[in-house]
């Protein structure tokens, strides 16, 4: 029985030695093909003017850069921190606007960290942006799946 355990131990270090080990099965390969990907999406909200747009990049399989904006198609302009100003004298709708550009900064650093939307907690007051954030992203990893 030693000298069984020894031989595996031996054939073991062998084949970590020649790299052999490094192949990995298909269970394994990363999700998504290298490359940057681009997705839009009105989510569920089809009847309003915003867009969200989504640019994740793909290295070595791993999500390592997104970008995302909320874009207003009837003022032509990117939803930011000063697009309060549309509803001046409107405290909850400016309360609104606040949560909602929370989580358009907060939500790609939360995919980076965790790979998947799955994992990313949506923020309180801030489920519109969640939720154009996740139908754009869900379009750009579409196109980056490995066959």
């Amino acid at each position: 029985m030693k000298k069984i355990l020894l031989t595996i131990s031996t054939v073991a270090i062998v084949l970590i030695s020649a790299g052999i080990t490094t192949l990995k099965p298909d269970h394994e390969k990363p999700k998504y093909t290298d490359g940057t990907y681009i997705g839009k999406s009105k989510a569920i909200y089809i009847d309003e003017n915003y867009w969200g747009k989504v640019r994740v990049k793909i290295e070595n399989g791993t999500i390592t850069n997104v970008d995302f904006k909320v874009i207003d198609s009837t003022n032509n302009e990117v939803f930011d921190q000063t697009y309060e100003k549309h509803f001046a004298g409107n405290n909850a709708y400016i309360q609104q606007c606040r949560n909602d550009w929370e989580g358009i900064q907060i939500y790609p650093k939360l995919l980076i960290k965790n790979q998947n939307i799955d994992d990313v907690d949506v923020i309180s007051g801030a489920t519109w942006s969640y939720n154009l954030f996740k139908y754009a992203l869900e379009e750009a990893l579409k196109k980056a799946k490995n066959q």
